[in-house]
């Protein structure tokens, strides 16, 4: 059961990447203008043009001076989807966070349902594509594969890991660097804090002007973030249980290898130094060694790490004191200190009777 949010309504910010965008710009920002001033919550609107080769700067930057809300982040070449936005990230300063395109096919009017739905005590609310308006062969076969794979490898059960427009509360980005192509698995790498996660149907449109970014390009590029998403949520804190398996696995192999070579020997009377078998146990011994090696190291420089920017292991929801628990805790600690105070004269008082006595003798 999720639990509420707090009577005070949170305030949102959108963050809207755009690269080569120039045509979409005012239409976008009409819809997003229609939004702010429907909803209160939303009160920031963060334009990161990532370094667009046409007009698109230009058009933000004449949008952004026609209402106090907005405001225009200009990357200085294009550095990908996933840097410009979380530049945007950065830059916002509300409860929430909301990433959408800036391609128009997401639909500016579904923000405020992401935020009643994070309002209900949720942390992260997805957008799910329910009606997909894109090809089917180039964009919606190869993306419900991706969401299947997704899903089964991180644990994370969501219909759309791509889409683009969700809700975070901001807490959450706080913590969460972001690199590659992984702006797609944020709520992935913010599981393992135990987040609450809902998803809710939006709308989605074809693209009407410019040029889409995305394409089969971006599979490869996914995929390898997908294995190095699923290394830093199960294995980040203890490489040596990956790299020390394999490694066992390894040398495992290499023993029932040498045992197949010695059998032929007594029994076949095959010779040893002939068998490739033979050379390919010693390999396996080295690789084994290797890889626990590897997950050693891996396991100082994770020490160093988080020791050294004091990074906890752990995610804290909530720390909850009872007023009666901080009352029992001060009298402890009076009764402690007095305790203490009335050690300290007794230990006194003998060595002051003892060097009056001293003193008389003299």
């Amino acid at each position: 059961m999720v639990s509420d949010m707090s009577n005070s309504r949170a305030t949102a910010s959108v963050v809207v990447p755009l690269f080569n965008e120039e045509e979409n710009v005012a239409p976008l920002c009409a819809e997003l203008r229609e939004v702010a001033a429907a909803d209160p919550r939303v009160v920031q609107v963060i334009l990161v043009d990532d370094g667009s080769t046409d007009a698109t700067l230009a058009r933000c930057k004449e949008e952004c001076a026609k209402d106090g809300r907005f405001a225009v982040v200009g990357l200085r070449r294009n550095f990908g989807q996933t840097p410009a936005l979380s530049a945007g990230f950065d830059l916002a300063t509300t409860d929430l966070i909301v990433p959408m395109d800036g391609d128009l096919q997401f639909d500016a009017h579904d923000i405020p349902r992401l935020l009643d739905k994070v309002e209900e005590g949720y942390d992260v609310v997805s957008g799910w594509r329910q009606r997909r308006q894109d090809s089917l062969l180039t964009r919606r076969l190869p993306s419900w594969m991706a969401n299947k794979i997704i899903s089964w490898i991180t644990g994370v059960k969501l219909h759309d890991h791509g889409s683009t427009m969700k809700a975070y509360k901001r807490e959450l980005l706080k913590d969460v660097r972001l690199y590659g192509e992984m702006h797609r698995f944020i709520p992935a790498l913010a599981s393992w804090m135990g987040i609450s996660l809902a998803e809710v149907p939006i709308n989605h449109r074809a693209r009407r002007m410019g040029k889409s970014k995305y394409g089969l390009s971006r599979t490869i590029r996914v995929i390898l973030d997908l294995i190095n998403v699923k290394f830093l949520l199960h294995y980040s804190t203890s490489p040596i249980q990956v790299f020390g398996k394999l490694g066992l696995v390894s040398i495992l192999l290499a023993f029932l290898a040498l045992a197949e070579v010695i059998v032929r020997k007594i029994w076949y009377h095959d010779a040893m130094n002939r068998n490739p078998i033979l050379i390919l146990s010693v390999l396996l011994v080295l690789v084994g060694i290797q890889l626990i090696s590897i997950g050693l190291l891996g396991e100082l420089q994770i020490r160093t790490y988080y020791e050294s920017q004091k990074k906890p292991i752990y995610a804290i929801r909530e720390v909850f004191r009872a007023t009666s628990g901080q009352d029992l805790a001060a009298k402890s600690a009076t009764s402690f200190a007095e305790a203490s105070a009335s050690a300290k004269a007794t230990a006194d008082k003998p060595a002051v009777k003892k060097d009056a006595e001293n003193g008389g003798s003299g």
